[in-house]
């Protein structure tokens, strides 16, 4: 039997009652849209994160785009962020009217490096939009920094990043807003689109609700432009009660990260690093390898299906040419597009699985003669 990257149905198996108990609840309420389970969980999910407000949108990519904003993005301005990571983010800030511009990565963990933000401030910045990758977050200390010294809102993208912590901090309370995603590959998700800013000021907290709702804070009536994307209750309801299995979930990870740390030290891999003062919650499990592409097809071969978070990295792609960088711009952004790969991880795999996954991937790197 294959052993995948990610699955769902033993979770849900396992969760069954509850779920359907949520979905029933939420039919025979009444009340299908921004209803009290919406509520519900922005408070709950607001609560964890140790920030005062959130606000349920339709998706992740919504999430990035409203926060932005929300902060005050205008079209034109310039926000900093990474090409190491997926489309949506820059998708986002281009629908807000923003301008991407990328600094390159830490080779070790594939994080911004804060260290190139001061050169890619311009007149035309305006914000810094850090990407908590793979379950770990990135330097905000210094993001914070540079963007105080300069007058620059931060937006936290933590689609990969639920639960995750740096000194303390938990992902989404260390920005003006942090965007979120429970597309259900997250280490919270639910059985299809959904997505959450959280902010510290009420102020912007209003303005979210207005943006994801037309503009509108009664009915009918719009004082600013605005969209449809709301959370739907359904959702809402599903992960309020998902939430308090998420120190189980990030648990688990945890453990099976720590299984591959033990039994794959000893190979030619380069495993993941876990910069100091981060928690990382290991919504992916990434390693590395020059020979990548025949460890994959080995992998595949064996049975074993793994993924590539990302192989193509955002600056070189046709759809984004017009912002004018080349290939050779972000080399550590670069070379590690050419060698990351993703390891099955998600609670529900069993040690067994695991386990046919770790020989299958030292089968295959004496194949490959690594």
């Amino acid at each position: 039997m294959a052993v995948n990257v990610w699955g769902y149905l033993k979770e849900y198996e396992a969760e069954r009652e509850e779920i359907l108990a949520a979905v029933t609840a939420v039919l025979e309420s009444g009340k299908l849209i921004l209803g009290p389970h919406v509520a519900a969980f922005e408070e709950a999910f607001a609560g964890y994160c140790g920030t005062r407000f959130g606000v349920g949108c339709d998706n992740g990519t919504s999430a990035v785009m409203l926060a932005l904003l929300a902060v005050g993005i205008q079209p034109g301005d310039e926000v900093i962020t990474v090409a190491n990571t997926a489309v949506p983010t820059v998708s986002a800030i281009v629908s807000a009217g923003g301008v991407p511009r990328f600094v390159d990565i830490d080779p070790a963990t594939y994080l911004m490096d804060a260290g190139k933000l001061e050169a890619a401030v311009t007149p035309r910045t305006r914000a810094i939009l850090p990407v908590h990758l793979f379950g770990q977050c990135a330097a905000m200390e210094a993001v914070r920094e540079v963007a105080d010294r300069h007058g620059l809102r931060v937006v936290e993208d933590c689609a990969q990043a639920h639960g995750a912590a740096r000194n303390g901090r938990v992902a989404g309370s260390m920005s003006d807003a942090a965007s979120f995603s429970f597309y259900p590959t997250k280490i919270l998700g639910t059985y299809g689109d959904g997505g959450m800013v959280l902010t510290g000021s009420e102020e912007t907290a209003k303005k979210l609700k207005r943006l994801r709702f037309y503009g509108m804070e009664k009915t009918y009536y719009a004082l600013e432009h605005g969209y449809n994307s709301r959370l739907d209750e359904i959702h809402a309801a599903i992960l309020l009660g998902k939430l308090k299995h998420l120190p189980d979930y990030i648990a688990r990870r945890r453990q099976l990260a720590a299984r591959y740390d033990a039994e794959l030290a000893d190979t030619p891999l380069t495993l993941p690093a876990v910069a100091p003062g981060n928690e990382h919650a290991y919504y992916l499990y990434v390693a590395r390898h020059e020979k990548r592409d025949a460890v994959i097809a080995g992998l595949k071969e064996r049975g074993v299906n793994v993924n590539i978070s990302y192989p193509w990295p955002i600056h070189t792609m046709t759809g984004y040419t017009y912002l004018g960088y080349k290939e050779g711009d972000l080399p550590e952004t670069e070379r590690a597009a050419k060698e990351i790969f993703s390891l099955p991880m998600y609670p529900s795999l069993t040690d067994a699985e695991q386990d046919t996954a770790i020989a299958a991937l030292r089968d295959t790197l004496d194949a490959v003669g690594a």
